[in-house]
């Protein structure tokens, strides 16, 4: 279990550290070689939308030929998305970086199963906190992502290119240590064991709070996020500030991991939850308050701890609203929503920071926010009962608060 937890972790931190580097520089890639400038975040919208395709028919795939066969497929096309990203920068072609980043959301949809892998592999009482661990995983992208972004933007030609370049070396690891990866075949128990239908899942007042907590979170933080390349280059701020910026964001997307599953565990999901969404308001705040590389580098913090608070609590209690043989339709109309939000918001932050200005790109988050608040305290005191051993809906009886912790 332990092996396989560390395997994943660091699946994780390559895949994290591939999409780092596309954060910090794909908006200003974009900006430099598209015509219509409203148009810099497409490379980065199309990835998330290759990536929300991906998630269902990626679910399917690993049902049946495992995580093992499906996460060194999805480095394959990794490899391939490199490749052309990086072609594309060297013959200012703005279609064939749009197609290369595309393909890299490929290896994004079936990345987002890893921390679901890790909660297969992992005991019940040690899920939340291999979650986690995975999650954790991202910290070394934290600082590796941008500054491989900002060490090897010169290494070729044009701006930008060794840095694509790059990635090939990054997915041929992630082949590797996929291959090495021993998680169990997750057909066997399906094939005794009956399942409900999607919609009887999707209807939990868990599975429906879990699923909008993780859209709104995923959503809000990556509007934010697309957005603060753009708005610090309209500010004068250089590249290296912008990097440093954004490896400070995940750092704090990530390092919360270490100890989030220990906090869920001591305080409930619930309270984890809601503290992620005040973090989120809070940068909001600061955000508005002003644009010094202060002021961004704190709030993009307070964004990346709120980010990985509300995650991490949606995911475990995401996982306590199904059964192991609905685990893969469950999980894959998660992640089709949650990444269908983030391809909308990745396409639209770019115009909305052009359009509207940054005070404005913060603000269209707020409401959103409020109302997943209101939902996760409503859950919070109206818990959904869930059966310790069939993981199935309790039948109405005095048992029916054990499960989830307030």
């Amino acid at each position: 279990m332990k092996r396989n937890v560390m395997l994943l972790s660091l699946s994780q931190a390559l895949l994290v550290t591939c999409a780092s580097l596309l954060f910090a520089s794909s908006p200003l890639v974009g900006y430099a070689l598209a015509k219509e400038k409203t148009l810099a975040t497409l490379p980065l919208a199309l990835m998330f939308l290759t990536r929300m395709v991906t998630t269902v028919p990626a679910s399917l795939f690993m049902q049946r030929f495992g995580r093992r066969l499906g996460f060194m497929t999805s480095a394959v096309f990794g490899l391939a998305g490199a490749v052309v990203t990086t072609l594309g920068i060297l013959l200012s072609n703005f279609s064939l970086f749009c197609s290369g980043a595309a393909l890299l959301g490929i290896p994004n949809g079936f990345g987002q199963f890893y921390r679901f892998a890790a909660a297969e592999v992992a005991s019940e009482e040690f899920r939340s906190r291999a979650i986690s661990y995975v999650l954790a995983g991202g910290m070394i992208a934290a600082f590796a992502g941008p500054n491989l972004a900002r060490w090897s933007k010169q290494l070729l030609p044009d701006e930008f290119a060794g840095s694509y370049a790059s990635l090939i070396a990054l997915y041929l690891l992630s082949l590797i240590i996929a291959a090495l990866l021993r998680t169990p075949q997750p057909t066997a128990v399906s094939r005794v064991q009956g399942s409900r239908p999607l919609i009887a899942i999707a209807r939990q007042r868990a599975y429906m709070v879990a699923m909008a907590s993780a859209v709104v979170g995923y959503g809000a933080m990556n509007f934010i996020m697309i957005a603060t390349p753009l708005a610090m280059k309209n500010y004068a701020h250089p590249f290296a500030d912008t990097a440093f910026v954004i490896q400070w964001h995940l750092f704090g997307m990530y390092a919360p991991s270490l100890f989030a599953g220990h906090l869920i565990r001591r305080f409930g999901i619930f309270n984890v939850m809601l503290t992620g969404i005040l973090l989120i308001a809070f940068c909001i705040a600061v955000n508005v308050a002003g644009h010094s590389i202060s002021h961004l580098w704190s709030s993009m913090l307070l964004l990346g701890i709120g980010w990985n608070f509300l995650f991490i609590g949606a995911t475990t209690l995401l996982t306590e609203s199904y059964t192991v043989s609905e685990k893969e339709k469950a999980q894959a109309l998660n992640e089709f929503m949650v990444f269908g939000i983030v391809a909308l918001t990745s396409f639209s932050s770019g115009a909305a920071q052009h359009d509207l200005g940054w005070e404005t790109v913060n603000l269209l988050v707020a409401p959103f926010l409020v109302l997943i608040f209101i939902a996760n305290f409503w859950l919070r005191h109206k818990p959904h009962p869930v059966d310790p051993e069939t993981k199935g809906p309790f039948t109405k009886g005095p048992r029916d608060k054990t499960r989830i912790k307030n």
